[in-house]
């Protein structure tokens, strides 16, 4: 199991600045040379975008051009962000910072706290799902264990979209979201975990952003300082980035271009947390100047695999699929894949397993096997065929390598014997490296054999042999590597969660498969129901379920495996059918109506920096401020009323009442709650401003166009003290 492309383990760090560029093509070279100004990269599916990001990073910082202080790259898993700094480590960019955008905001925040607030930063809570139970326990609510989990999903949906609680109701509709509960309970849940958080003194991750936000907002001086230390910027997985990390990033950015962002719109695939594709899309918009660079050479998998996952964006819908990619596979031919329809479950898992069980037989390393299927649950069938048919796996998403107990022992156990070896008589008799390693985790319980059958000893097993393997690697690479020099790599990865590979077949969701590959992938339970999930209703839900079966597709390497049950158990009536997304591309089935053409190919379009007719020009945010006592705006309900809550109101009480009354009349006959019309923050807004026209009225946040154009004659009326208007409308 590998991220993007092979390479060695430890591989010669470049001796020249110009040997960094050595072994990009074309487009990469593009990437890696475009060191000024905005820069875009569509990156297909395993088009080698880390590769070219971190050759790009370390070719500035060889060249002299870059600091490597100066430059920030932000990701979204610590896996990413450990592999980026590995890369960079490897070719000799070391000191550049690679973290996630909660790991960079964490620690400007504990650094700037106490001058931007003062006293002790709150404690950061790592899980919130016991504080949201607080909350409902409070409130007299009872959740069950998938209610509670989804409360607080909705609760971080809220947060990374900036919505309050008072607006959580009209954004989960306007938004189509599946909501758990009632929206208007989840509101008061939401507000009273909120309560619970500032009652304990502790904060969550959603806040380490949004406080980040709020002092490089308020505090200019510190904002200065933040955009003295950091010139440069690049972004991964752009297509991931929410409504926050966008303002974060903005100010970070400051009135500066220097950014450079990586992403695939094809592979958005976390909307369900804030995700949105639209900052990538609109990217060339907001910066006319950008260079853009389109990266569709495909490394990674065979022709057939490549045009099995062309074939499923060629039938896609919407703004993503208008921006896709037609892939060019660069390797060789490879078997075509396989289509399997199996009568249940259990006899699909049973199936995968027979196969999986003689490709090891014939030779193919378990470690380059993966089993994804849509959701978690669906991992216990597997799980269980596999221990049946005597093959190891390992569960993606489980505990992380360097936090099991067998490798925090083993760990120490290093460590002594590279401190104190001349006095263990282990090592009397070993010299080598790797001989080292397995005379010291022998006394772990490692052994040169593996034990029988899977289970939790074959687990830990496994976990040790991982260790034998990497000393093994780094030997080979450093022929004079002591046990020293080990113990040091192991702390290097443990700091990067760059896990060393487990001998075992992976098994995981099509979520947590992503940045991943395999030679060999088995895609289960690809049908009606399952891929797309039920509850995937609305169009752009629909397409969100296509593009997880092409980041499925697109993990294997050489050989995929695609299959479905006709039933969920044996003798189960067999009323499933295989996924529409099929349609067209498994034999004997024809397409759906879809796309018709081809996406784009590779290639380079240059920036238009100069040209206001090119591209319409970046749009440059001033912050908001209380109309009253001048301090920046962060909280959603403030911005509305352009106001602290705390300042003085000089509101219309009686305009208020009079906009309430009619709001509910308008409510009564649409048949929607009374936030559907406006929300009561915008109402207050309205009476304190109290427009004369419409061109005033659009000022005022939450008024909307589709509002606007709705309501703006009754509003405009009543604000003009015009009688009777909420009984006239509609009649």
């Amino acid at each position: 199991m590998t991220a993007a492309t092979h390479s060695p383990l430890f591989p010669q760090v470049p001796d020249s600045a110009d040997a960094v560029l050595a072994g990009l093509d074309p487009e990469q070279r593009e990437v890696a040379t475009a060191l000024h100004g905005p820069v875009c990269v569509l990156a297909g599916a395993g088009t080698g975008k880390t590769r070219a990001i971190t050759h790009r990073i370390a070719y500035g910082v060889r060249a002299g051009i870059l600091q490597p202080s100066s430059v920030l790259a932000v990701t979204f898993t610590n896996r990413a962000a450990g592999e980026m700094r590995g890369r960079l480590r490897q070719l000799g960019a070391q000191g550049v910072q690679a973290r996630t955008f909660h790991s960079a905001a964490l620690r400007q925040l504990q650094y700037f706290w106490p001058k931007a607030i003062g006293g002790s930063m709150p404690r950061l809570v790592d899980r919130k799902i016991q504080l949201v139970a607080d909350a409902a326990a409070a409130l007299g609510t009872r959740l069950d264990r998938n209610e509670l989990r989804d409360v607080t999903a909705e609760i971080e949906w809220s947060k990374v979209t900036q919505t309050v609680p008072a607006d959580y109701a009209y954004a989960a509709a306007k938004a189509g979201r599946e909501v758990p509960r009632d929206p208007a309970e989840i509101a008061h849940l939401y507000a009273a975990y909120e309560d619970l958080k500032r009652d304990r003194a502790v904060i969550d991750f959603e806040d380490v952003l949004l406080l980040t936000v709020a002092v490089l907002q308020d505090r200019h001086d510190i904002a200065d300082q933040v955009r003295g230390q950091y010139q440069h910027f690049v972004v991964d997985e752009y297509q991931d980035v929410s409504p926050l990390q966008q303002r974060l990033l903005d100010l970070w950015l400051g009135d500066r271009d220097n950014l450079c962002v990586v992403g695939d719109a094809s592979q958005t695939i976390y909307s369900f947390t804030g995700a949105t594709p639209d900052h990538l899309l609109d990217f060339r918009a907001r910066h006319p100047g950008a260079t853009v660079v389109k990266l569709v050479r495909d490394y990674r998998s065979t022709p057939q695999v490549v045009r099995l996952a062309n074939g499923l964006l060629a039938q896609a819908r919407g703004r993503a699929a208008d921006h896709r990619l037609e892939l060019v596979s660069q390797r060789s031919p490879g078997p075509e894949p396989v289509y399997t329809e199996y009568t249940d479950e259990p006899a699909e898992a049973e199936g995968a397993a027979r196969r999986i069980r003689e490709l090891i037989d014939a030779g193919v390393p378990a470690a380059e096997i993966a089993v994804l299927f849509r959701t978690n649950s669906q991992s216990e069938t597997y799980e269980q065929a596999l221990a049946d048919a005597g093959v190891p796996y390992q569960l993606r998403g489980a505990e992380r390598f360097f936090d099991r107990p067998e490798i925090r022992k083993a760990g120490i156990a290093l460590r002594g014997a590279a401190r104190f070896g001349g006095n263990d008589s282990l090592l009397d008799d070993v010299v080598d490296l790797p001989s080292q390693v397995r005379a010291v985790l022998s006394g772990e319980g490692w052994t040169r054999e593996p034990p029988a059958g899977s289970g939790a000893v074959r687990e830990r097993w496994e976990s040790l042999a991982a260790l034998v393997n990497l000393a093994h690697d780094l030997a080979a690479a450093t022929p004079g590597a002591t046990l020293a020099d080990f113990v040091a790599e192991l702390d290097e990865r443990a700091n990067a969660q760059h896990a060393p590979t487990v001998q075992g077949v992976t098994l995981a969701s099509l979520h947590a498969a992503k940045g991943l590959e395999w030679d060999v992938v088995f895609l289960v339970g690809v049908a009606e129901g399952m891929l797309p999930i039920t509850y995937a209703r609305t169009d752009e839900q629909i397409e969100e379920e296509r593009r997880l079966l092409y980041v499925g597709v697109t993990r294997a390497r050489e050989r995929l495996h695609v299959s479905w049950a006709l039933s969920r158990s044996p003798g189960g009536r067999p009323g499933r059918r295989p996924s529409r997304f099929l349609d067209g591309l498994r034999p004997g089935t024809t397409a759906t109506a879809g796309r018709t053409g081809t996406g784009a190919g590779g290639g380079v379009e240059r920036g238009t920096a100069g040209s206001a007719a090119a591209a319409p020009r970046r749009i440059q945010r001033t912050p908001a401020r209380c109309r009253v006592c001048g301090r920046t705006l962060t909280d959603a309900g403030e911005m509305k009323l352009m106001r602290c809550e705390d300042c003085p109101s000089d509101m219309d009480e009686g305009l208020y009442e009079r906009l309430r009354e009619w709001r509910a009349v308008q409510a009564g006959r649409s048949g929607q709650p009374d936030f559907c019309v406006f929300t009561d923050r915008t109402l207050m807004a309205i009476a304190e401003a109290r427009p004369e026209d419409s061109a005033e009225l659009s000022r005022i946040p939450g008024v909307l166009s589709r509002k606007l154009r709705s309501y703006g004659a009754d509003v405009l009326a009543i604000c003009a003290g015009q009688e009777g208007v909420a009984d006239d409308v509609g009649d």
